[in-house]
């Protein structure tokens, strides 16, 4: 009996008898004898009934396991976990969300670790899980490939989660009853799939695909089409063909790609979770990346996708148009893409994209690159005397790019939610939300519940708001989160005082608490550091091991 030689981290098929315990669990769970010679890809699944965009992904897992089955292996399928930001968001639940990132990124590597995977299929459909499913894969090294669960279909009217979001405020303003806002809540999520606007998880699926571990296409794919299948299937049989070329993650995942993926990322409008999210990943495979080539890249990549949601349409229309490939031949074509970055077909991404047609010339989704939505990135990069660390605020530019206010400050998301809601929030208010960082929430909270108040009251482009936790994908309005030093850390954010005047300029990239040193320097002092909020559990364990935001808010650090 002869090992197949791809079969590099599995247990060798002897004869001898030693093995046969391994062998006699395995025939229990299906293997036959002609199994024990294959090399094994273990696919890990995210698939969960606790939210819509994985509550389909046990279908997609078996897809891969038939693909690379037919290709040769014998798949092997596994879960992890994945939480609802949607459902958690604006509740203390909401503090797990980051965290499970890291979770599921030690059960990928300790599930495929330990049993001895020779290959891997990853399928995720949410925000936190298509991280945490890319670190595993990283920290493995073993023949990967990413799938993406796929996007969600619009609701009736056009409707998506944001908008019941945004509905809640309008309700709480007077321009919609009850009856309107549970309509809303009744036919914005039809089915299975990801929140449909260039969210956390289109954006990280968009950036994985530039990155090169995706299949070309798999990002822009509806959640219940067909086409989502046949991505499953080749992904499974992609990595029999990645163990035979001997490519692994490492071997994809250089400087250069995560530059390209920074750079759809800013063409698509995409998420401020992109920059926590691509942080880390690079930290993962020893690529130094930092806030400040957010910064470079996006002074010379413009902003081209009229997207949701500082936009007017869903990632379902992108799909329909061609999805994400035409885009990145248009960028690859003007030199704005590395196209000799390897990816997981075993080419290069100038030779996936080759051939590729350009977007229908009837259609307003995909900007030209002459016609910009904004010549340069939304993402900006501030610092200043509120953020000597950096912080990262998303500037569409429809909101304005320069701010100056007067702070009105809050220790808590839910303290600043109620706020809004009763009209205590007026126009010219900077709110400032802190002790949400990573160690001091603990976890890192999304603000789409103040920032959609914001919006569903009309005060959009009125009032500002700065914080130490992030943002949904689905934020918009004149918001920067993830200000470093965290005021847990005492961090300038955490000596704000409620009247100070704070000035944000998205043209200069600066922040600035107009507050003199020697006043500071007395709060300071006089400053003192909030107890832990948790003293047992995974939020105690992560607020003890993880790094500054503006280093990825990474657990396994030097």
């Amino acid at each position: 009996m002869s090992d197949d030689p791809r079969r590099r981290y599995s247990a060798p098929v002897v004869d001898g008898i030693g093995k046969a315990p391994s062998r006699a669990m395995l025939r229990a769970t299906g293997f036959t004898d002609d199994d024990f010679k294959k090399p094994q890809v273990g696919i890990a699944s995210t698939w969960s009934r606790v939210t819509p965009c994985n509550m389909h992904i046990n279908g997609l897992a078996e897809e891969a396991g038939r693909g690379a089955d037919g290709a040769g292996g014998k798949s092997v399928i596994f879960n992890t976990i994945t939480v609802s930001d949607g459902i958690a968001n604006g509740t203390e639940g909401m503090k797990y969300s980051l965290v499970s990132r890291e979770v599921i990124a030690d059960s990928i590597e300790t599930v495929a670790g330990c049993e001895g995977f020779d290959g891997l299929v990853a399928i995720g459909g949410c925000d936190k899980n298509m991280p945490g499913c890319m670190m595993g894969l990283a920290r493995l090294n073993r023949p990967s490939v990413f799938v993406y669960g796929g996007t969600i279909k619009p609701g009736k009217n056009h409707t998506d989660l944001i908008s019941v979001f945004e509905a809640v405020g309008a309700h709480a303003k007077g321009d919609k009853s009850l009856i309107e806002v549970k309509q809303v809540e009744e036919e914005a999520i039809p089915g299975a799939g990801s929140c449909g606007g260039m969210y956390t998880a289109n954006t990280m699926a968009s950036a994985i695909e530039a990155l090169g571990m995706s299949l070309p296409g798999s990002s822009a794919q509806n959640a219940e089409d067909n086409d989502k299948l046949e991505d499953c299937r080749a992904a499974g049989a992609a990595v029999l063909d990645l163990l035979d070329r001997d490519i692994k993650p490492r071997d994809i995942l250089t400087r250069e790609a995560f530059e390209n993926a920074i750079t759809v990322v800013i063409a698509l409008g995409g998420s401020t979770n992109a920059v926590l999210h691509l942080i880390a990943l690079a930290h993962t495979v020893d690529v130094d990346l930092s806030l400040d080539d957010f910064t470079r890249i996006g002074k010379k990549v413009p902003v081209l996708a009229d997207l949701r949601p500082s936009g007017h349409y869903m990632m379902s229309e992108l799909v329909a148009i061609g999805g994400i490939q035409p885009l990145m031949k248009t960028l690859l074509d003007a030199g704005l893409l590395h196209g000799d970055c390897l990816t997981v077909t075993g080419r290069t991404l100038a030779e996936n994209l080759q051939g590729v047609a350009p977007y229908p010339q009837e259609q307003n989704i995909i900007h030209a690159l002459d016609k910009p939505i904004k010549k340069d990135s939304h993402l900006r990069i501030l610092y200043g005397n509120l953020a000597p660390t950096g912080a990262v605020a998303k500037i569409t530019g429809k909101e304005g790019t320069y701010f100056k206010g007067t702070a009105r400050v809050f220790h808590s998301e839910e303290e600043a939610t109620d706020r809004i809601m009763d009209g205590t929030v007026t126009a010219g208010d900077v709110l400032v939300i802190r002790y949400e960082g990573p160690k001091g929430g603990p976890g890192m909270r999304e603000m789409l519940t103040p920032t959609s108040a914001i919006m569903g009251r009309g005060l959009g482009q009125d009032v500002a708001l700065i914080t130490d936790g992030r943002f949904s994908g689905g934020s918009h309005g004149f918001v920067v989160g993830h200000v470093t030093p965290e005021a847990q850390e005492g961090g300038p954010i955490a000596l704000v005082e409620t009247g100070d005047e704070i000035v944000i300029d998205a043209e200069a990239d600066t922040i600035t608490l107009n507050v003199d040193d020697a006043e500071l320097e007395r709060r300071r002092v006089a400053w003192t550091a909030p107890a832990p909020r948790y003293a047992r559990g995974v939020l105690a364990k992560y607020a003890k091991t993880v790094s500054s935001a503006s280093l990825g808010a990474i657990t396994d650090g030097d």
